[in-house]
């Protein structure tokens, strides 16, 4: 009989799961990216498609993918975000045992994402990833649930550039909280098509006054922006000129 170090076995999903996270990690796959199917995952790792079934739940939970139904070009999982520290985790579950007003959320975002923004635009940062996913937005085969989960992480990523832990770590920790309030304002507009275009003109635009190097447009356009989304999806507009009075003070 083997002595017992008292220690269990990672269980199968948990395995399916450090699979996805070290790729994630090393570069492998990045936003934009889709994993394969549940069939080839669990023939590569040797697991049961229940075990990466879980292995899925969990990592959207966790906001690093979004999964799809059904098959063809929009089937399985697509990368939304890569593994975050812990600061943003703790803020997560802040969000989740308490959770905040919406126009609370979109307070901080205008203040924070201008701010980020401008900073930009003031000293440089490394677009790379940001400019990644627009590339992604605008694939042709993109669901309104994936173009939204890679926007929220758009605004992630920008943040990233900025290169402010703290405001990384908020902006991380709020990602589900903005991509939810984002997603269900989504479900109340009569044409989306429309608005999808409208808001890849003005991430377009945001990078654009970011790579010219102009702040103040910088600034203005994502602040504009967040805002313009939020009156658009929101069924009480005072809500939206609240948040603007008061962020402006």
């Amino acid at each position: 009989m083997s002595e017992s170090t008292g220690e269990a076995a990672p269980k199968a999903w948990q395995n399916v799961i450090e699979h996805v996270e070290s790729r994630l990690l090393s570069g492998d796959l990045v936003p934009g990216d889709r994993l394969p199917g549940e069939r080839i995952l669990s023939a590569d790792l040797g697991v049961g498609r229940s075990s990466v079934r879980e292995a899925l739940r969990v990592l959207e939970v966790m906001g690093l993918i979004r999964t799809a139904t059904g098959s063809g070009p929009n089937a399985g999982a697509i990368i939304v975000a890569t593994p975050e520290g812990g600061m943003s985790a703790l803020m997560r579950l802040q969000v989740a045992a308490s959770g905040f007003r919406v126009a609370d959320i979109v307070r901080t975002r205008l203040i924070l994402e201008s701010a980020v923004a401008g900073d930009l635009a003031r000293v440089g940062g490394d677009l790379g990833a940001a400019a990644a996913l627009l590339d992604a937005m605008d694939a042709p085969d993109v669901t309104p649930e994936e173009f939204l989960a890679l926007d929220a992480a758009f605004h992630l990523a920008l943040a990233s550039a900025a290169g402010n832990q703290v405001i990384i770590a908020t902006m991380a920790g709020l990602r589900h909280s903005i991509e939810t309030y984002v997603r269900d304002g989504a479900a109340r507009l009569a044409d989306w098509p429309t608005m999808a275009d409208r808001l890849r003109a003005e991430h377009r635009s945001i990078i654009a006054a970011i790579r010219e190097a102009d702040p103040e447009a910088a600034s203005t356009r994502t602040h504009d922006h967040i805002a313009g989304y939020y009156a658009a999806i929101s069924l009480d507009p005072h809500n939206m000129h609240t948040a603007q009075r008061e962020e402006s003070a």
